[in-house]
Formats: C-alpha cells, structure tokens, sequence
C-alpha cells in the first residue's frame, strides 16, 4: 500500500475513534444496588451506549459486599472520611481506598460516569455524617485524584444539556489522543493531529491554544516520550476549560474569515446575523455550525473540512441543539 494511502487510513482511525469509558454498573442496569436493584440511566444506557465502549464497575461488589447488602455512609470530615456500614458499623474504609487506587493505577478510559450522590461513587453532595457538611465519595475521590484530568460526571448532571455536551465532548477528545498515542505514531502524526484541533482548543482556551502551539513547534527536535506526555497533559487540560458562548462565536468568526472570499456580499451578512444570534442565546451552537460547515464544502477550504470543531462526536447525539 503507498505511504500517502496508509497514512490516510491511520488519520480515519484516530478521528473516529471509539471512545472507553468506565461507568458505575447500576447506571448500565446491573442489579448491583444496596436493595438488590439497579439505576438504569436512559442517556447512559441508551442514546450514549451506541458510540461508547463501557467499562462497568462496581466497587462495592468488588470488595465483596454483595447485593443486597447494608447500606453505607461517610462519617468523619469531607476532606478524610471514613466509609462505614450503617448497622454493623464496620470500617471499609481501607478495602475501598485499596481499590480504588489498584483500578486507578490499570484503567485506561476516557471517561467516567459515576452514580450520583453514592458514599462510594458520589462527586457531589455526598453526607459526611458527624460534619454537617457534604463531600466526594470515597472510591471516586481516590479516582480523580489520581486523574486529575479524566472527563468525569454523575448521572444527575448529565441530564443538564451544557453539562452533557461538554462530558461528550472530552471524552471523544480523549479517545482521539488516546487513538494516536497508542499507535506507531511520529512527529508529523502529532503535527497532523494538532492542526485538526486548533478551533476546538481555541473555543476551550485561547491561552493553552497558543502555548501548545509552541511546544507542537518543537516536535521534532523532543523525544517521544516527552513530547506525548507534555502534548498529552496540555491538550487535556485545555479541554478541561468550559468552552463558552464568547469564545465559540469568535471561533466561528473566524472561520468565517477563511471561507469569506468564496461568499458574496449577502452570504457573508447572513452568516455574521446567524453567529450574532447565537451569541445573543437565540439560536442554538448547531445552527450557526451547520450553515458554515455547508459555506465550508461550497469552497472547498480543505484546512477547515478536516477541524474537529465540526465534528466533535457523532452528529446523532445531537448535543449541540440546546440554546446556551
């Protein structure tokens, strides 16, 4: 096969790759819960199940607790709580911990999708007996930790349409970069990879956009290694920055410019209407989004047909129609 075609099919695979993301496995309908039954998530168990290859965990279930079983709590502070049975009053505070570092240190996702509101798997609200205060679960606590920048949500939040759209996106993002280095991958691939996610990083953070621009300047002169690492840390944590209806609406502007010279007068005066409608929380993201990526192939500017801003998932998921 020639250099130019294997290459272009190496290009394909990374843009589409399939996303892994770990998941509390009540939320995929396992009857793993305290009562024996399960929390089947319709999103998460549904519409998201077909793009995504899930990896169920359950951590109570894995340091042999069963289901049913007596019910949990967190007791002491939010910032160390213990982990204990409700009646029994038995300490698993060291089985969970030990756990969650052991699935930490071998999990390779994109994501995770926690249960909402669990002392084991809670992100947010989670009661903190004795303190009057709210913390983290304790296994995800010892998870985010240890990755800091993996995309993360609970149920609950994933029903908010931002909230839902801006998991989706890092995580297809991640299975992207995770595509590449896991590859046979070279300096020009990471080049290649870059350029394809300028106007995503710039709608995230104009600044890292720029700071990780210079450090893809010098990719040929780094070690592998380094560079990955470096590229790797950068690039997510870029994302982990809540793109905004501002930044979005400057990306699209300029966007618009690339393709300006190939619209007449009163094309061009629609697309800026339609981009000023969306900034005005008018019009949803999509909108705008659709009418340039059609400018986009009536001019055939090939740099832009190839961003991933216009593809940051599956177009069947949708989640670019809500009004911000």
């Amino acid at each position: 096969m020639p250099a130019g075609h294997a290459e272009h099919r190496a290009d394909e695979k990374r843009s589409t790759a399939r996303p892994r993301v770990a998941v509390s496995s009540c939320l995929l309908g396992e009857p793993v819960r305290f009562n024996g039954g399960h929390s089947r998530d319709r999103f998460v168990s549904g519409a998201l199940s077909a793009w995504v290859d899930w990896v169920p965990i359950c951590p109570e279930i894995e340091i042999g607790l069963g289901a049913p079983r007596e019910t949990l709590h967190l007791e002491g502070t939010p910032e160390a709580p213990r982990m204990v049975t409700r009646t029994s009053r038995r300490d698993l505070t060291e089985p969970m911990t030990a756990l969650a570092k052991a699935r930490a240190a071998a999990l390779r996702v994109d994501g995770y999708v926690f249960k909402a509101k669990s002392p084991t798997c809670g992100l947010h609200g989670v009661p903190v007996h004795g303190s009057g205060r709210r913390g983290r679960g304790l296994y995800a606590s010892a998870m985010i930790e240890a990755h800091p920048l993996l995309p993360v949500e609970d149920e609950g939040r994933l029903h908010d349409d931002v909230l839902r759209e801006a998991f989706v996106e890092r995580v297809f993002a991640h299975a992207r970069l995770r595509a590449l280095l896991e590859d046979d991958w070279r300096a020009r691939d990471l080049v290649s990879f870059h350029a394809r996610h300028k106007m995503q990083l710039l709608a995230h953070d104009p600044a890292a956009y720029r700071k990780i621009g210079r450090l893809v300047a010098e990719a040929g002169t780094l070690p592998p290694e380094r560079l990955a690492a470096a590229y790797g840390r950068a690039f997510r944590a870029a994302l982990a920055t809540r793109a905004t209806v501002g930044r979005n609406a400057n990306v699209l502007l300029h966007c618009l410019g690339m393709v300006s010279d190939g619209l007449d007068r009163v094309r061009r005066a629609d697309m800026v209407e339609v981009i000023d409608a969306y900034r005005a929380h008018q019009v949803a993201l999509s909108v705008p989004l659709a009418l340039l990526r059609h400018h986009v192939k009536g001019t055939g500017v090939t740099y832009l047909a190839g961003q991933s801003y216009f593809s940051l998932y599956p177009d069947e998921l949708g989640l670019r129609n809500h009004v911000a």
